[in-house]
């Protein structure tokens, strides 16, 4: 699937000032033959490539990594996920320790990831490790958690906690794993 074909998917999603910027963005990457672009796949060794597997959090992010915390999920457990063909791709196959959160409240903690402009956020992603970079994800799907919140949380760069009810899910139409609704922050 071209970088194009994915970009006039998602721009009904998107706002104005989005699509311009993200068209030109599409239109630099396909037009201009840099060599930086060449390497697609993620430079850490071992071959992962950008945008899979859990997330890898860079010695050099100016982020603190996140602390470690006995009340919230562990993404050593989120990301443990493996792939089985489905009839629209691959689809998430989860283990029973994963299968037996759904549906209950949880706590994850994470680095917010904002799907909409604006310093309050009530709808974000939650991600393993921080962002580096607007236009890349930290991680693949298993490394995420979509929020839904009762309140709006104001966006920090700084690791949140939230609490709500936890989703795992088969089968997302935009390739998400896990949901969490209601969701409150915890200290």
């Amino acid at each position: 699937m071209s970088l194009l074909s994915v970009f006039t998917q998602l721009a009904p999603r998107l706002g104005r000032g989005a699509m311009a910027f993200g068209l030109s963005a599409v239109v630099c990457v396909a037009v201009l033959p840099l060599p930086s672009l060449a390497q697609l796949s993620s430079p850490i060794a071992g071959g992962l490539a950008a945008g899979s597997g859990p997330g890898v959090h860079s010695p050099n992010s100016p982020f603190a990594p996140l602390p470690q915390r006995a009340d919230v999920l562990p993404w050593t457990l989120l990301t443990d996920v493996k792939l089985r063909d489905g009839p629209k791709g691959p689809r998430p196959r989860y283990n029973p320790e994963q299968q037996a959160l759904n549906d209950k409240t949880q706590r994850v903690q994470g680095f917010m990831m904002p799907l909409e402009p604006g310093e309050k956020q009530k709808h974000f992603l939650l991600t393993s490790v921080p962002l580096t970079c607007a236009f890349c994800t930290p991680g693949g799907p298993e490394s995420m958690v979509e929020v839904y919140s009762k309140d709006t949380v104001k966006y920090t760069l700084e690791p949140v906690a939230v609490e709500g009810k936890f989703s795992v899910m088969a089968d997302d139409p935009y390739g998400l794993y896990y949901r969490i609704k209601g969701a409150v922050v915890v200290k």
